[in-house]
């Protein structure tokens, strides 16, 4: 049986590069070599293409980010590096490739190019120009199967404060908050911190609302901390979301599975190491822990679940999903809190242990995930394309 040709396409021109490495190196090796041949496309952290002949290598997380911190990320390693040029129009093969400087025989120097053709793309590029709907609009001019969501519930669900507003307007319980738009933050920022001061209520959480692994996120309780506060999520992005703090937070996370039917996961908690769950916590602090299936009542473990798919269809998700949420303890009142819809893959990530407890293992997960995207396509492709 002629095996599925998968592209996974890795890195990405953002601050979630390392993480990145991390995931790709565990789906190449968790692909069951029988049934795929991985293709291991790195984008470099200049936006170039490469590929290479040697994937990354799986090991524990925080080592791999150290060493690709080391090495800056830029170019993919091995002696058999080709650049590479992903065709954005519809074509029988993708990718073409290109190794310059190669001696030939009549003298001089020309460069190796080739084509190659891919059966499906799996994203695994974490963060802006990779999970904002970027990579998979070049994937939909190029009409190649891809795993993961469009390009519509990419942007929404990358985008915190436009998914709060579609959230908010499918009835999804939220968090009070503000967005402030970095222009305005630039032009009076005692304006901005009167203004949150007067309309939420410490403590505080600053994100940029276009960033993942709690990068650029961090937590105020008063007024100069709220300063602080914006100025490094500004560093990230030109819009920043504040939100009120639930107290004492539990943070639950849901796996969601699938297209127009999608399957949800039992419910985890995490037990972060930190003050709440920021980038250091999530890969390198080893204390963090999490606890599968969440102490939950069978009343909250249905409303999470329930809540979960119900998020994902507002974004109009497909193939796969994690739903993160906050409970007061107090209350126990549930707050949707963000869906990633390409979460961390690496081999500490929630989403393939919410999916194991659920009684689906890393591999079968893996196969599911390359079906759906196979699925969605071929539905795709019976839509019409013009009238006549």
């Amino acid at each position: 049986m002629k095996r599925v040709r998968v592209g996974v396409v890795y890195g990405g021109r953002s601050s979630e590069h390392e993480v990145s490495l991390a995931s790709a190196a565990a789906v190449i090796a968790h692909l069951d070599p029988a049934r795929y041949e991985p293709v291991p496309i790195l984008v470099g952290r200049d936006g170039g293409w490469s590929l290479a002949d040697e994937p990354p290598a799986p090991g524990p997380v925080a080592e791999t980010i150290a060493s690709a911190r080391s090495a800056a990320g830029s170019a993919a390693t091995g002696t058999g590096r080709r650049d590479a040029l992903f065709l954005a129009q519809p074509s029988a093969a993708q990718l073409l490739t290109l190794r310059p400087g190669v001696a030939h025989a009549a003298g001089g120097v020309r460069a190796d190019v080739a084509l190659l053709a891919l059966d499906v793309i799996f994203p695994v590029v974490h963060g802006p120009y990779g999970e904002d709907g970027t990579l998979q609009g070049l994937l939909e001019l190029a009409n190649v199967p891809y795993v993961g969501a469009g390009v519509l519930g990419s942007a929404v669900a990358m985008d915190k404060a436009v998914a709060k507003t579609l959230f908010a307007a499918s009835g999804l319980p939220l968090v009070r908050h503000l967005v402030v738009p970095a222009r305005r933050w630039d032009a009076d920022a005692a304006a901005v911190l009167d203004d949150v001061a007067g309309r939420l209520a410490w403590p505080l959480f600053v994100k940029p609302a276009n960033q993942g692994s709690s990068i650029g996120v961090s937590k105020a309780g008063t007024r100069s901390e709220l300063r602080r506060a914006i100025d490094e999520a500004r560093r990230f992005d030109r819009k920043i979301v504040v939100e009120e703090a639930v107290p004492d937070a539990r943070e639950i996370e849901c796996g969601v599975l699938g297209n127009d039917d999608p399957e949800v996961s039992v419910a985890g908690e995490i037990l972060a190491a930190g003050e709440f769950y920021d980038y250091e916590s999530k890969y390198v602090d080893e204390r963090s822990r999490c606890v599968i299936p969440a102490d939950l009542t069978a009343d909250q473990a249905r409303e999470v679940r329930a809540l979960a798919g119900e998020a994902y269809r507002a974004l109009d998700g497909a193939g796969m999903a994690r739903v993160d949420f906050l409970v007061a303890p107090s209350t126990g009142r549930l707050y949707l809190n963000e869906v990633n819809t390409i979460p961390g893959f690496t081999t500490i990530s929630m989403y393939a242990k919410l999916w194991q407890a659920s009684g689906l293992d890393y591999p079968r997960l893996l196969d599911r995930l390359v079906e759906l995207a196979l699925e969605r396509h071929a539905e795709k492709q019976r839509l019409r394309t013009s009238l006549d």
